[in-house]
């Protein structure tokens, strides 16, 4: 080999050490990210006006990037923007969460059938120390601490399977269910109901029992419906 061919041989170690590349977060990003959160967790409830001078004035920024931000709500499903009007919260479409539980059971009954077949040791121990956490949250009545935990034991099951991406998706996808799921978190032994469930899925995995966990999953995951039903009768104003 020629010696000049030699010294071209790219470093790969020194690739392997560079750090992972970083997500530039923009104004806007930061604004949605902070207005998403606070509309999935019903601080701002469905009906709420959002004033863009309000909000540039409490980011100190330009009405620019929440223009941007709440358009992006806006097609994500989350506010209404009337030109002559102003914006609002939007109110919970009943009818887009049958189809979002149909893409949660096929997704999530692959997840968790995966996970039941690789499932080691640390894996379920992680999902122990979940559901122990949620207990202790639903003792406490502490909902906004509990649907926390309830996001990670989902996640948690997507990554023991190796499907990351997944949970990606679905998050976009059950944005409405958890809307609508903070509401039936205070219905008295609702989260107690919801651990018992995750309990439940944690065994057929630990179990190696893939048509169980699918099963598992696949009720835990139908709950959603009867309770939207009920929650339409007593929020009306939230639902559409």
């Amino acid at each position: 080999m020629h010696p000049a061919a030699a010294t071209a041989t790219p470093d790969l170690s020194a690739q392997a050490e560079r750090p992972p590349k970083l997500r530039r977060v923009t104004t806007a990003d930061a604004i949605f990210e902070r207005l998403y959160d606070d509309i999935v967790s019903l601080k701002m409830p469905p009906g709420m006006a959002l004033q863009e001078k309000r909000i540039a004035e409490d980011f100190a920024v330009s009405r620019t990037p929440v223009r941007e931000a709440l358009l992006r709500l806006s097609e994500g499903g989350l506010v209404d923007i009337y030109p002559q009007s102003g914006t609002v919260v939007s109110r919970v479409p009943v009818s887009a969460i049958p189809e979002a539980v149909v893409v949660r059971k096929a997704l999530e009954g692959t997840t968790v059938e995966r996970a039941a077949q690789i499932a080691s040791a640390p894996d379920l121990s992680r999902l122990d120390a979940i559901i122990t956490r949620q207990r202790a949250l639903s003792i406490l009545g502490d909902t906004s601490g509990f649907h926390e935990e309830d996001e990670a034991f989902h996640e948690a099951i997507a990554q023991i399977a190796g499907y990351p991406g997944i949970w990606g998706i679905l998050k976009s996808v059950k944005v409405q269910i958890d809307r609508a799921r903070r509401l039936t978190l205070p219905v008295l032994g609702r989260m107690e109901n919801v651990v018992g469930e995750h309990a439940v899925i944690r065994d057929a995995i630990a179990a190696h029992d893939v048509e169980a966990a699918r099963a598992a999953m696949t009720h835990h995951l139908s709950a959603v419906i009867p309770d939207v039903a009920e929650l339409r009768t007593r929020y009306p104003d939230y639902f559409c």
